[in-house]
């Protein structure tokens, strides 16, 4: 579904998106929409590599580590 931003005096504000929250996301494995990503890792690495962020091992660790504290 496709949704026309609002304009407020000249600015133009995007529509809100949809998102899942990360509390708790520990928790809950397998990630995806398919539940081909078994762990945290996994999916940090996935996401590094499908988006060309280039982090470095110490980074990914340091993610993973953040993500298990929510």
């Amino acid at each position: 579904m496709h949704r026309t931003p609002l304009c407020i005096h000249t600015r133009v504000v995007p529509p809100p998106s949809t998102t899942f929250p990360l509390r708790g996301i520990k928790g809950s494995p397998p990630y995806l929409h398919d539940d081909r990503l078994l762990t945290l890792e996994d999916t940090v690495e996935f996401f590094n590599l499908v988006t060309g962020v280039k982090l470095s091992q110490q980074e990914k660790a340091d993610l993973v580590a953040f993500m298990r504290q929510l």
